[in-house]
């Protein structure tokens, strides 16, 4: 009999962790024009494991901001793994509530197994800091989209995803647990984890059936000048929408997006 060649759910988690998968500060550099990158959160330190600042996208200016895991061992121990410190959200923060001020779009690249889980981290306030910036998302007076483009893990994702649009990559992942996470506490047995991604409905088709983004992005061009063209395209268009509705309109709209997910015999989108 023929083995089935279908892509499980753990197959997608694999894809959003491959290596070679374009990092957030490549989607920086082919989408953006004149990016300036500020850093620190005015609190304690510059978290590289997100980058953030202001640019232009196609004319516009905007804040963009990214979970950067880096491309080699060097860069992913400078950015430690795109697992971002408690300084790193209130980094993120600052540069939305800046954005906010001088009423600039803000654009999120989300891509991160996690918040950082050390000791100093959770001295430093790191619930807090993501608790913060959920509420503040909640709220922010301008228009916001973010855009899984590999993993989105838990609370340390979800503090940059609080947007008015969500956007995944087909193989992106997201999640409040990883797989491996979620199985050893079920089952006592990581290996497991295959089982667990299935019940987890972390794929960008679930979460798109669920109403949790509004769009999935297929990926046969990724890494392509081609790709980033029409993503820049689509995030422009998506903008211009969002900046005819005034303040009421906008904040009312996104509260409305949240609050209806999970309602039983809620349309998908």
């Amino acid at each position: 009999m023929a083995k089935s060649t279908a892509v499980t759910a753990y197959d997608k988690v694999k894809l959003a962790r491959q290596n070679g998968r374009p990092t957030g500060v490549e989607y920086i550099d082919h989408m953006f024009q004149d990016f300036i990158e500020l850093h620190g959160d005015r609190r304690y330190a510059d978290d590289k494991a997100i980058v953030g600042g202001i640019a232009y996208l196609a004319g516009r200016p905007v804040t963009v901001i990214a979970i950067e895991k880096g491309r080699n061992s060097k860069e992913r121990m400078a950015h430690n793994f795109g697992a971002p410190h408690p300084e790193g959200y209130r980094k993120a923060l600052r540069l939305m509530k800046q954005a906010e001020k001088f009423k600039r779009p803000v654009i999120c690249f989300v891509d991160t197994s996690g918040a950082y889980c050390g000791i100093g981290a959770e001295e430093r306030g790191e619930g807090q800091a993501i608790a913060e910036n959920i509420v503040e998302m909640m709220s922010l007076k301008t228009p916001t989209i973010s855009i899984l483009i590999g993993e989105g893990g838990s609370g340390g994702a979800l503090a940059l995803a609080v947007a008015d649009r969500v956007w995944m990559l087909e193989n992106a992942v997201y999640s409040v647990i990883s797989p491996e996470g979620c199985a050893s506490i079920l089952w006592k047995d990581a290996s497991k984890a295959d089982e667990a991604a299935e019940s987890l409905k972390l794929t960008a088709a679930d979460a798109l059936s669920m109403g949790i983004i509004e769009q999935m992005i297929p990926e046969n061009e990724l890494g392509k000048d081609v790709f980033y063209e029409k993503l820049g395209a689509m995030l422009s268009r998506e903008l211009r929408q969002l900046e005819e509705l005034n303040e009421s309109d906008l904040l009312s709209r996104r509260f409305a997006r949240f609050r209806s997910l999970g309602v039983p015999g809620r349309e998908e989108r």
